[in-house]
């Protein structure tokens, strides 16, 4: 399923995450989704939210430049090799895995997996087609 994702950049300082995590909580905006990717000055954080919307008014009335991307979410097997029944489809339609950072909850007792790739519709279109379960949807096998 394609849904939300939401960054910002930090300065990559003691308590700069906490900072962006308090005031989202104290707002009741929950992090479903977390990544953090760091150089030595700045932190790219990525975040899945449970209310995006309600999120990227709250960041930029606190002074945070953000960015909003169409990312995946995804079940994925939850067992050794399971995460390639949802790397190899796309490896085999040429599509880019960016990144990925695992969502924090399960869905079905499945793993969860947000995805950023090359082409998002695409990539959601091969995912169902051979049958792996993306957030929200009711059919799984592999």
């Amino acid at each position: 399923m394609v849904i939300k994702q939401i960054s910002v950049i930090l300065d990559n300082v003691p308590g700069a995450l906490s900072h962006v995590s308090e005031i989202l909580g104290r707002e009741g905006v929950n992090i479903r989704a977390v990544s953090v990717a760091d150089t030595s000055d700045l932190s790219t954080v990525r975040f899945v939210l449970d209310d995006p919307v309600k999120a990227l008014n709250i960041l930029k009335a606190n002074g945070f430049s953000t960015k909003e991307t169409d990312v995946l979410a995804v079940e994925t097997p939850d067992h050794p090799g399971g995460l390639n029944a949802v790397l190899k489809p796309l490896t085999s339609a040429g599509i880019n895995v960016h990144y990925l950072y695992p969502h924090l909850g399960r869905v079905s007792g499945q793993a969860v997996v947000i995805l950023g790739v090359d082409r998002t519709k695409e990539a959601e279109e091969i995912l169902k087609a051979n049958w792996v379960k993306t957030l929200g949807q009711e059919t799984y096998s592999i």
